[in-house]
C-alpha cells in the first residue's frame, strides 16, 4: 500500500536545544514539576526569555486531570499556539510535525515541545488501569495489567511468522546497552552480554527481563523554530527534511506484524530527497525489541519479515554498520512515560549538532526518528517518523 506523493515541504524548520531532565527510578514530584524543569532548561540553554516561547506542545500520561492549557498557568507561559498530543511513543514525531507547521504558518515563532511523567506506585497503577477503554474493560480487570502480556502475544506471533529467535531480539538489546554506557543520562550503567540477555528471567513468554523497559520519572524537550531564527540566536540545530504519521494502519491484520511506517515511507524519503541507504543512524521507539524490528522493515531498511536476518547482519552500536538508538534507547536509558516518545528526537538532535560526545556517529548528516504509541490488545494505533539533517 502506497500513499500519494504529497511532498509537503518542511523547508526552513529547525529543531534545537535538546533537553533531558535526569531520570530517576521513582519520584514524589508530579509531572508538572518535571515539565517545569524541562522548560527551565530550555530557557537557560537557549538564552531566551520565557515570553519568547509563544507555542507549546505537551505529552504526558500522568498530567491528568490537567492538559497542556493547565501547564501554561502552572509555568506562567502565555503561548498563542497550543497542542496536547496524548500519543505516547509517537508523540515526539507528532509534536514536531504540528510545531513545524505552526512555525511555517506564522502561528508561533518558538515552540517548546515537552514530554514528562512521574513514576511512583500509584501513578503507574493508574496509568495501567486507565490507559484505554480496552485496557479498563477487557484486560485490566482480568489481571493483564500492563503491556508485557500484550507484547508477548505480538512477539510470539511475529516469531512464528518470520522465524525470529530470542537471540535476534537480544542483539538489539545488547547493542543498545553498549550505547547506553556512553550516555550519562542512561539508567543502566552495567554492560550486558548476549548470554546474560538469554539467561534473563521470564516475564511473559517469550518476553524475558531484558526485553522490558524500566519505568522511571523524567522529561525530554526541544525547541522548534525557523532555521533563520536558530541562526540568529546562534543555536546549534538540525533541520526537518521530512515527516509522516499514520493511525490504525493495517487494521485487517489479525495481529500486528507491521506498522504504519510502511504506508508512508516512500513519501517520507521523497520529502527529503533521499533513500534509506543515505541514512546515517536510526532512533527507533523500543518499548520491546520486536517493535524495533518492525521499524527496520517499515522504514525500508529491509523487506517485510526480514528483520531477524537484518539484525544478524549488522552491528547496531553507535560505531557499527547500522547505528540504532545511540542513547541506549528506553531498553537501557529507561522509559519516563510519554518522554520515551521524545527520547529519539533529543538524541537525534544531539547527534546532528555535535553534542553526542563519545557515542557520536562518525560523519552523521541524516538520521531517522521513528515513533510508535498507544497499543491495544493486538496492535499499536499510532506510528510516525521524521528525517532530520545537518544544515547545509
Amino acid at each position: 500500500m502506497k500513499s500519494p506523493r504529497r511532498r509537503q515541504s518542511y523547508e526552513g524548520v529547525a529543531v534545537a536545544v535538546p533537553v533531558t531532565v535526569p531520570y530517576v527510578r521513582h519520584s514524589t514530584h508530579g509531572a508538572h514539576w518535571f515539565l517545569g524543569q524541562a522548560v527551565d532548561a530550555l530557557l537557560k540553554s537557549s538564552g531566551l526569555d520565557k515570553s519568547a516561547i509563544d507555542g507549546l506542545c505537551v505529552s504526558s500520561f500522568s498530567l491528568a486531570p490537567d492538559t497542556a492549557v493547565g501547564v501554561t498557568q502552572h509555568l506562567g507561559l502565555s503561548p498563542r499556539w497550543l497542542d496536547h498530543v496524548p500519543t505516547g511513543g509517537a508523540s515526539g514525531v507528532m509534536c514536531l510535525r504540528r510545531a513545524a507547521r505552526a512555525v511555517q504558518a506564522g502561528d508561533a515563532d518558538v515552540v517548546a515541545c515537552v514530554a514528562a511523567d512521574t513514576n511512583h506506585v500509584d501513578s503507574f497503577r493508574q496509568t495501567l488501569g486507565a490507559f484505554s477503554d480496552f485496557a479498563r474493560d477487557a484486560t485490566y480487570p482480568y489481571g493483564a495489567g500492563g503491556p508485557n502480556s500484550i507484547f508477548a502475544f505480538i512477539t510470539a506471533n511475529y516469531m512464528r511468522q518470520f522465524g525470529a529467535r530470542r537471540e535476534d531480539f537480544g542483539r538489539i538489546a545488547v547493542d543498545q546497552r553498549s550505547n547506553a554506557l556512553l550516555n550519562p543520562h542512561a539508567m543502566f550503567k552495567k554492560p550486558l552480554t548476549l548470554a546474560e540477555y538469554m539467561a534473563g528471567r521470564p516475564i511473559s513468554d517469550p518476553i524475558h527481563l531484558f526485553d522490558c523497559v524500566m519505568p522511571c520519572a523524567g522529561a525530554e524537550a526541544f525547541l522548534v523554530m525557523t532555521e533563520e531564527r536558530a541562526r540568529d540566536l546562534g543555536l546549534p540545530h538540525a533541520v526537518v527534511c521530512g515527516a509522516i504519521e499514520r493511525h490504525n494502519a493495517y487494521a485487517e491484520d489479525p495481529v500486528m506484524v507491521r506498522g504504519g511506517w510502511a504506508v508512508d515511507a516512500d513519501e517520507l524519503y521523497a520529502q527529503a530527497g533521499v533513500t534509506p541507504a543515505d541514512i546515517d543512524f536510526v532512533q527507533t521507539y523500543d518499548d520491546y525489541p520486536v517493535i524495533v524490528m518492525m521499524q527496520f522493515e517499515g522504514l525500508g531498511f529491509c523487506a517485510h519479515g526480514e528483520g531477524p536476518a537484518f539484525v544478524r547482519a549488522h552491528d547496531m552500536t553507535h560505531a557499527g554498520s547500522f547505528p540504532n538508538n545511540t542513547s541506549g534507547g528506553q531498553l537501557s536509558a529507561g522509559q519516563a512515560g510519554a518522554a520515551g516518545g521524545f527520547l529519539g528526537m533529543t538524541e537525534a538532535i544531539r547527534q546532528l549538532t555535535g553534542a553526542a560526545g563519545p557515542r557520536a556517529v562518525k560523519d552523521a548528516a541524516l538520521g531517522v526518528v521513528a515513533g510508535f504509541g498507544m497499543v491495544t490488545y493486538d496492535r499499536c494505533l499510532c506510528t510516525g517518523a521524521v528525517i532530520l539533517g545537518r544544515p547545509q
